[in-house]
Formats: C-alpha cells, sequence, structure tokens
C-alpha cells in the first residue's frame, strides 16, 4: 500500500508526497513510513527542517492528529526533533538501536517492566476485588471502542497501573505511575503505528481472564507474554528500517 501511494517528492516546504491521499485505515502507520522512508534515503537531509503539522497533513491529505502521532514516532527513533517554537528538525538518517521516551528508553522499560508487571499482575489476581474487576473490564471495553489514537494510549497505560492498583502493593503502582509517559510513548509507537492496536488488546483480555479466575500463576505467565510481544514489537520496529 506504501509503495502504490508514496511518491517521494519533499516534506520540507519544498518537498512534497504524492498526489494520492493516504488511505484513513492505516493512516498513521503509512506517514510515519514515509517520513522514515524519505529521511533513511536521504530526500531529507540532516539539519532539514519539516513543514508544519497543518501543512503535512494537507500534503498527505490526513488530519494534524495523525501527523503529530507519525512525527512523535521520528522522533522516538532518534530521526527527529521538535523544538518549541522553531519547528521539527532531521537529526540522524537512520534508526536509533533504542526508542528514546523521554527519561526513560525502551531497553529500559524491556529490562524492568517484567520484573515490576509480572509479580504485579499475580498479586492481583490473589487479590483483587470486585470493584478491581469493574474497572479492568471498563478500560477493555473503553479500549476496544476508542477511536481516538491519543484517548487509547491513555488508556492502555491506565490498564496497566490499574493491575497493580488490584495487586496493592504501593511500591509497584509508584513506579509504574512513575514510567507512566514513557509507557505511553512506547505503546503509541508500536500499537499505533506498528499496527499492534488489536494484538495488544487481546493480550489484556488474556491477562485480566486469568486475574477474574484467580490464577496467579496464569496471570503472571500472561503479562509476561505481553511484554514479550512488546519486546518483538520494538525489535522490529528499530531493525526492519524503512524497507
Amino acid at each position: 500500500m506504501i509503495g502504490a501511494i508514496l511518491l517521494f517528492m519533499n516534506l520540507s516546504d519544498s518537498w512534497t508526497a504524492g498526489q494520492q491521499p493516504i488511505e484513513r485505515t492505516s493512516a498513521p502507520e503509512a506517514v510515519f513510513a514515509s517520513l522514515r522512508k524519505a529521511i533513511e534515503a536521504g530526500d531529507l537531509p540532516v539539519g532539514t527542517k519539516l513543514s508544519s503539522e497543518a501543512a503535512l497533513g494537507a500534503r498527505f491529505g490526513v488530519s494534524r492528529s495523525v501527523v503529530r502521532e507519525a512525527l512523535r514516532s521520528c522522533a522516538s527513533l532518534g530521526l527527529t526533533r521538535t523544538e518549541t517554537g522553531r519547528g521539527t528538525f532531521v537529526i540522524a538518517d537512520h534508526a536509533t538501536t533504542d526508542l528514546v521516551l523521554g527519561t526513560f528508553s525502551s531497553t529500559d522499560l524491556l529490562e524492568a517492566r517484567p520484573h515490576i508487571e509480572g509479580p504485579a499482575a499475580r498479586l492481583a489476581a490473589e487479590r483483587r476485588t470486585p470493584a478491581d474487576l469493574e474497572r479492568l473490564a471498563s478500560l477493555m471495553e473503553q479500549m476496544r471502542t476508542e477511536e481516538d489514537a491519543e484517548a487509547w494510549v491513555e488508556l492502555d497505560t491506565t490498564f496497566h497501573l490499574a493491575i497493580a492498583a488490584a495487586g496493592g502493593n504501593g511500591v509497584f503502582i509508584k513506579v509504574i505511575a512513575d514510567i507512566r509517559e514513557a509507557m505511553a510513548r512506547q505503546s503509541e509507537t508500536i500499537n499505533l503505528v506498528s499496527g499492534r492496536r488489536r494484538a495488544s488488546e487481546a493480550e489484556h483480555q488474556k491477562i485480566v481472564s486469568a486475574i477474574r479466575a484467580r490464577d496467579p500463576a496464569a496471570a503472571e505467565t500472561a503479562l509476561q507474554e505481553h511484554l514479550g510481544a512488546v519486546h518483538g514489537a520494538v525489535d522490529h520496529l528499530v531493525k526492519n528500517g524503512s524497507q
């Protein structure tokens, strides 16, 4: 799909996208792929200032929010940097080996989360209350029906925090709250841009089912499997390039 509709010309002020608008079903992924390919191919050299979100949206035929998602993912890969009041600039011609997620990196999260969220899920299965189950079920339903990408990411991180809350361990709750922003950035990049949203929801459902069944081992296993899938998605995104 991307190869058929993205005719690279110019995504800076003197570079325009192809004449056909990007299909709405995968707009963030297509815009991100276009930008990444142009940067890695040298069509947008290091130092280039990209056009405004509004201008890029008009050229791609998508909304500013779609462009914003794509730009955040380019920044997570270390390809661009947005400077307040100045704009977005290309800062590298190849992706970093690690996602840049604000204060933390994807490696930081991938190494730490299994040791925090796995045990937290186990405790949730042992200690959850009817109110906890209702909260988790509500979040799952909201995620299933949410159409706004940023709102979905917020629900995703809230879901993980709710699991820790159900386990009742204050340390786990605090740690997950502290890394929540980085988790959101990672979630946005891999679940929305790389198309993992529905798979993530299915993995979440498996975790909730184990918690509901009061099966600590199954809950921890399901959580670790989810994090394993996240790890694989990060590796693919970083190593796959714009082929």
